[in-house]
């Protein structure tokens, strides 16, 4: 048994040269460490000139004893599957909302990166299932025993998705006793629909923070509101359909419950002469959206207090009169050409968020070239991503490449820049300097070099010491 180390030791195995491909190695000794988190890398940080060749575990972990899940954004879990086959037998911990979401996650994964072998994905979920630990907010839960150190984890709300935590580590340094360190996953912006804010710890010896937003502010939640909105309004005015890539876990979720918000508070009021607010049909197509739907409505006792004032009222903001769920394949590409022949108005909710594979492609090929139809975007689009190059390209009357066909961009492309699950530039300083006892050191994580810079640049001006980690 190696001695305990003064300090604990730092190796990043993702998300230091950008926002994806999160996985954080904490080690306390030679023989004993945890990894926060294992995601996958997207866009161009899996390209050759990214920060990952490939998705796989490439570094040793005989001395990892537990993996921590922040939360189950394919970026922080999508690795998952891989550390399995690696040989990682020691338990996850996650919360409970996590807990049951993260099946839901990784199914997807396997059979979308791995194979669709019904027996491989089973296999592969059951070992999943006897290694997860589900760990309910603000408990302090012991991690695998090193003696002299002992070891614990505390998980709390941090407001990005259903479930989504950041962590707090407590355990012995040689010069030390309860050293903290706090690893902050992905921070929820305030007031984000369905999800209580974060708050920030007390007290921490070291932070490793995010940095997706950290060069920027968002709007309050009211002026976001009053731009989707607006957005619909102009957007909706030729009858064309209005595509939102997000994510199947989170943006999905907070979007139908502002669109429902929008309905019932103007229904019977005209959109334009023929189309009321209450008959525009908003269209989720993407049966993993439509599961993890119902999962937060299973959850729904995790909701914030206003969630749950809605449905006291006998609202249902994930599942409204208005709102369609297509589960089919068939389904699916009989509707995408029914919208490019009829141009009906609609809103569409797809996946990917940032538009690499999922059925939002098949929306993109249809549409994109007819200036009837509408693409906003309501997430980051990491840079080498088809939502990047749309967001770039689209407002210059530039053109896209999907599965080798040359697309012309003439629908009119949008971006609700507020509208964002990450925290802000204020929401990331806030959570470091509302601490009771500030840290000694922060380390910054999960940004473009930009953000990090800036955000750095903030804490320095508030004579918080804080580094860009590598």
């Amino acid at each position: 048994m190696s001695a305990l180390y003064n300090t604990p030791q730092f190796i990043h195995h993702g998300a230091v040269d950008g926002v994806t491909g999160s996985c954080h190695e904490y080690r306390i000794s030679d023989d004993y460490a945890v990894l926060i988190d294992c995601g996958l890398f997207q866009g161009a940080e899996v390209s050759a000139s990214g920060s990952a060749h490939t998705p796989q575990i490439g570094f040793d972990i005989d001395h990892i004893k537990a993996l921590i899940v922040t939360h189950v954004h394919i970026d922080h879990v999508g690795r998952i599957p891989y550390l399995l086959a690696a040989g990682f037998t020691g338990p996850v911990y996650c919360s409970i909302a996590s807990a049951t979401l993260l099946p839901l996650v990784l199914e997807d994964a396997v059979k979308m990166g791995i194979s669709r072998d019904p027996a491989l994905v089973d296999a592969v979920l059951a070992r999943l299932r006897r290694q997860i630990v589900p760990c309910e907010f603000k408990h302090w839960i012991d991690l695998p025993a090193l003696a002299s150190a002992s070891p614990r984890v505390r998980f709390q709300p941090a407001g990005h998705i259903l479930g989504s935590a950041y962590i707090e580590l407590s355990h012995n340094t040689a010069l030390k006793r309860g050293y903290k360190t706090i690893f902050s996953g992905d921070l929820g912006a305030p007031y984000a629909p369905l999800l209580p804010a974060p708050k920030s710890p007390y007290a921490a010896d070291e932070v490793v923070i995010e940095s997706t937003y950290g060069d920027r502010l968002h709007d309050d939640r009211r002026s976001r509101i009053k731009r989707l909105e607006q957005t619909l309004l102009h957007a909706l005015a030729d009858n064309g359909t209005v595509l939102f890539p997000a994510f199947s876990i989170g943006r999905t979720q907070e979007l139908l419950y502002e669109l429902e918000a929008i309905i019932h508070r103007l229904r019977g009021q005209k959109i334009h002469r023929q189309l009321r607010w209450d008959e525009l049909q908003i269209i989720v197509d993407s049966p993993l959206a439509a599961r993890f739907n119902a999962a937060y409505e299973q959850l729904k006792d995790r909701w914030d207090n206003e969630a749950r004032q809605r449905l006291k009222q006998g609202r249902h903001p994930l599942s409204f009169e208005q709102l369609h769920t297509i589960e089919h394949h068939s389904q699916h590409l009989d509707l995408v050409q029914f919208l490019k022949r009829s141009r009906q108005p609609a809103i569409v909710i797809a996946a990917s968020g940032m538009c690499e594979g999922g059925r939002i492609v098949n929306y993109l090929k249809a549409l994109l070239d007819d200036a009837a139809h509408q693409v906003v975007f309501v997430g980051y689009q990491a840079k080498g991503t088809l939502g990047h190059a749309i967001q770039q390209y689209g407002p210059v009357g530039g053109y896209v490449d999907i599965d080798g066909e040359r697309i012309n961009i003439k629908a009119e492309i949008m971006t609700l820049s507020g509208y964002s699950a990450h925290a802000d530039q204020a929401g990331l300083i806030k959570f470091v300097q509302h601490m009771r006892h500030k840290p000694e050191r922060v380390r910054i994580v999960h940004g473009d070099s930009a953000a990090k810079q800036t955000l750095q640049a903030a804490f320095l001006s508030l004579r918080i010491n804080a580094m860009i980690a590598s």
